[in-house]
C-alpha cells in the first residue's frame, strides 16, 4: 500500500497547534507510513512546537485581517498572494492526499488552494463560534469536525460531524501522575493546589488579578503553579520569588501539562475550546475568565456552555480583578461544590476525538481512490 501524504495546516496558538499534533499523532497510530507536512504562519509558536512533536513544517508569510485600521492591514493583500503562492507550490512538490486545517492565519491559503486542486479537505472548528477563515472554508470543504451542537447555523448541515476537540495525549490519562507531579513542581502533597492557565500566549487580565492574589494563597497555605506567557513572565518571577519556598511558581509555559492537571483542586482559566475540552477530560473543578478580546464573543459562548450545567464557575473578565479572589477562596474551601462540578464537567467530556477525526479523514481518502 503506497503510503499516504497529508498536509496539516493551523497555528497562532496552542489552542489551533495542539489539536493538529493530536489528529496527526492519531492518524499515524492508524497508518503509521503516513508522511505529514505541517503548514503554519511564520513567526508564530507553531513554527517551534511542531518541531518539537517530531513533525516537519513549512512557513507562509501570513497574518490575520485586523478589524480596525492599521498598518499591518496593508501588506495583507500582498501576504496573502504570496501565501496562496507557496501553498500551489507546496501542494505540487509534497503530492497531497489531504489536507487538514484546524483554524489559525496558515490554514486559509492552504485549506483554499487544496480544495481548488479537489484533494481531500477537513476542517476542525473547536470554538462554539467559528472564526471567518473556516466559516469562508466550510463551503468548500469535505467535511467539518465540531465541538458544539448548533453549527448547522454557521456551516452546512450535510458537512458536520460532532467529535469533540482533540486534546494532547499527555492528560488522557492522569492516573498515578500527582506525585510525579508534586516532585515536577516542587511541591507539597499535603497542600491543596491552584493551576492558573491563561492559554499558550498568556492573559493580561488574568496576570494581574491573580498578581493581587499570591499574599493571600500563601496565608491560606495554598499552592499556586502560574503559566503566565512570555509577556507577564518576569513580572510574575518578582512577584512569586519571595514565595516559592511555599508552592507558589510562575512558569511562562508549562511543557508537563498532564502533571500541572494531575496536582492541581482547581483550575482558573480562559475559556478557550481547547482548554475547556482539556478541563472536561481532567474533571477538573475550574474558574473561566472568558477573554473578551475575541470574535463575536465566542470564549463567553464556549463557558456558557458549561455554566449551563453546573459544572464551571463563570467571573467576566473586567470584574476579574475585584472578584477572582473571594471567588477561588471560597471554591477552595468548599469541598461539596468542588467535588459537584467535577463531577458534572466530566460528564462534557469527548473521548477519543482525534481518532474519530483521524478516521474520518482516512475515510475521505478511500472514498476518493474508489
Amino acid at each position: 500500500m503506497k503510503p499516504l501524504k497529508i498536509i496539516v495546516s493551523g497555528g497562532g496558538t496552542g489552542g489551533h497547534i495542539f489539536p493538529a499534533i493530536a489528529i496527526a499523532n492519531a492518524i499515524k497510530a492508524l497508518r503509521p507510513d503516513t508522511e505529514f507536512l505541517f503548514v503554519g504562519a511564520e513567526g508564530k509558536m507553531e513554527m517551534e512546537k511542531v518541531p518539537a512533536a517530531g513533525y516537519k513544517i513549512e512557513g507562509l508569510w501570513i497574518s490575520g485581517f485586523q478589524r480596525k485600521l492599521t498598518l499591518s492591514n496593508l501588506a495583507f493583500p500582498f501576504k496573502l498572494i504570496s501565501s496562496l503562492r507557496k501553498a500551489k507550490k507546496l501542494l505540487k512538490t509534497f503530492d497531497a492526499d489531504a489536507a487538514i486545517g484546524t483554524g489559525g492565519f496558515a490554514s486559509g491559503p492552504m485549506l483554499q488552494v487544496a480544495a481548488n486542486k479537489g484533494i481531500v479537505t477537513l476542517i476542525q472548528e473547536q470554538n462554539s463560534y467559528p472564526g471567518i477563515t473556516n466559516k469562508i472554508l466550510s463551503k468548500k470543504v469535505d467535511k467539518i469536525c465540531v465541538a458544539y451542537n448548533g453549527m448547522e447555523k454557521y456551516f452546512p448541515k450535510d458537512k458536520i460531524i460532532l467529535t469533540g476537540n482533540p486534546v494532547r495525549q499527555d492528560i488522557l490519562s492522569l492516573e498515578g501522575k500527582r506525585e510525579r507531579g508534586i516532585e515536577f513542581f516542587g511541591l507539597d502533597s499535603n497542600k491543596k493546589t491552584i493551576l492558573v492557565i491563561g492559554g499558550s500566549l498568556g492573559a493580561r487580565t488574568i496576570n494581574e488579578s491573580i498578581a493581587t492574589c499570591v499574599q493571600s494563597f500563601a496565608d491560606a497555605n495554598i499552592q499556586l503553579i502560574w503559566q503566565t506567557g512570555k509577556g507577564y513572565f518576569e513580572t510574575a518571577k518578582a512577584a512569586t520569588a519571595s514565595y516559592n519556598e511555599k508552592g507558589i511558581k510562575a512558569f511562562d509555559f508549562i511543557q508537563k501539562m498532564d502533571y500541572a492537571y494531575a496536582v492541581a483542586d482547581v483550575v482558573i482559566s480562559r475559556a478557550g475550546a481547547s482548554s475547556i475540552s482539556e478541563l472536561c477530560l481532567v474533571k477538573k473543578p475550574c474558574i473561566l475568565i472568558p477573554s473578551p478580546n475575541v470574535a463575536e464573543d465566542h470564549q463567553t459562548k464556549n463557558a456558557m456552555a458549561l455554566v449551563t450545567y453546573n459544572a464551571a464557575l463563570l467571573i467576566k473578565d473586567i470584574e476579574a480583578k475585584e472578584k477572582l479572589k473571594e471567588a477561588v477562596l471560597n471554591l477552595m474551601q468548599d469541598e461539596t461544590q468542588c467535588i459537584k462540578l467535577s463531577e458534572n464537567i466530566g460528564r462534557l467530556a469527548f473521548k477519543d476525538s482525534a481518532t474519530v477525526i483521524a478516521n474520518e479523514i482516512l475515510s475521505l481518502i478511500n472514498n476518493k481512490k474508489k
